[in-house]
């Protein structure tokens, strides 16, 4: 068995390298890949500025991403008090060799292990030191800066989505069911969907207006989406008026279209998403539509 092991949140490109060494390594060796992951957040549970966090995807999320990568195995171990307890010895003898049966373990170029928060070169050290392989994986840069879950919370924290794709591989999406709104949007000409996301603490990119692409009962639409101070996100779909309410709804954004705006009236809100919808459908033909 060749093991990866870390939280994984996002599956962004440095993931991504881990996860092609991770699937090379075990062809060349003729044996299963597994990826172990964690779920909740250590920082929930060891209570580490938990309040401020914000994760780029979901546990199914992260789970299917994995799982398109290539991986025969993901295994996600609950992070608890007493889980967090082990030592990184603890956790390489008695989970990667112990319960998984683990004859190589790849590393990311900033992983770190169990409660004595061990880095790659200690890490590596010491699995080496129990008859473990160990592959080292470099960091993926961009920008001149390693690709990183934090980096990518702060360059959607700054409503920069093409640099948060370009690091993820993919669109950024938030996944929730269509709720009932204030029906404002369906007065004037801009029927919304109002999504209640299913993993409240999803990384919201910032405030303001995105060119998106939404799916809904298996068809994809191009729409453009607001988010509030709030956090609501409304989401207006182009060519479209079925009623959805109700249903799952995926939202991925493309790119940002303007920041957020106050208006004294309904009607100079009307004329602003005019605006925007004219805007959205020229950047759409120009980027996006084939």
């Amino acid at each position: 068995m060749v093991v990866a092991t870390g939280f994984f949140d996002g599956v962004h490109l440095g993931h991504r390298l881990v996860m092609q060494t991770l699937l090379s390594e075990a062809r060349r060796r003729g044996e299963q890949s597994l990826v172990i992951t964690l779920w909740p957040h250590p920082r929930t549970v060891l209570q580490q500025d938990a309040r401020s966090l914000r994760l780029l995807t979901s546990l199914p999320e992260k789970e299917a991403l994995l799982k398109e990568a290539g991986a025969d195995r993901v295994e996600v171990l609950p992070f608890t008090r007493d889980f967090a307890a082990m030592t990184a010895r603890e956790y390489l003898e008695t989970v990667v060799k112990g319960r998984y049966g683990a004859g190589t373990i790849v590393l990311g170029y900033d992983n770190r292990v169990g409660s004595d928060s061990l880095g790659p070169e200690e890490t590596e050290r010491l699995a080496r030191s129990l008859g473990l392989e160990v592959v080292t994986v470099p960091s993926v840069d961009m920008g001149g800066a390693p690709v990183s879950s934090t980096r990518i919370r702060s360059t959607l924290a700054a409503g920069d989505i093409a640099a948060a794709n370009a690091m993820l591989g993919y669109h950024y999406t938030l996944r929730g069911v269509v709720v009932g709104g204030k029906h404002l949007g369906h007065t004037i000409g801009f029927a919304t969907a109002n999504t209640r996301h299913y993993e409240p603490l999803k990384m919201l990119p910032a405030v303001g207006a995105y060119i998106t692409s939404t799916r809904v009962q298996g068809e994809d639409f191009f729409s453009m989406t607001n988010i509030d101070p709030d956090g609501k996100t409304e989401t207006h779909i182009f060519d479209f008026s079925e009623d959805i309410y109700g249903l799952d709804i995926d939202v991925s954004f493309l790119e940002h279209l303007r920041g957020e705006l106050h208006f004294s009236s309904v009607e100079e809100l009307k004329n602003q998403l005019e605006k925007d919808e004219i805007q959205c459908k020229k950047r759409i033909l120009a980027s996006w539509k084939k």
